[in-house]
């Protein structure tokens, strides 16, 4: 039988507190082209299901204080009915006329050359699977 007791001399374990200056750098180093999230995780110490909760929550916040790097000035998060941009797309282009599919069999001395439609190629694969059966 085992049994656990409470060894007053050890201190109960604490869950840790992490500062938001330290959970904005672990995410960012998430947002790194390339880093994996268990990487980063064991970097900062933390475990790797945490930090992918932090970058969840750091995507569904909006940007609040975040600077721009370019112009120097605050960055905004845009509306959510903004986030949708319709973009106009060219007129379909007309399929050029793609040519007879040609192939050119030799056996011993015997030369055949057969000229297929593009459109009915797959009675060509057909044709040539029970010819070379």
């Amino acid at each position: 039988m085992t049994t656990i007791s409470e060894d007053p001399s050890r201190p109960r374990r604490r869950r840790r507190l992490h500062s938001d200056e330290f959970k904005a750098r672990a995410v960012a180093s998430c947002m790194q082209p390339g880093m994996s999230m268990a990487a980063v995780a064991m970097a900062h110490g933390v475990n790797a299901n945490l930090l992918r909760r932090w970058v969840r929550e750091a995507e569904m916040k909006p940007l609040a204080g975040a600077i721009s790097k370019t112009t120097g000035e605050p960055v905004h998060a845009p509306p959510r009915d903004a986030l949708f941009l319709p973009v106009g797309l060219p007129a379909p282009t007309p399929q050029p006329q793609l040519a007879d599919n040609r192939i050119e069999l030799q056996r011993g001395a015997t030369a055949i050359t057969l000229t297929w439609p593009v459109s009915a190629a797959g009675d060509c694969a057909a044709w040539l699977h029970e010819l070379l059966r």
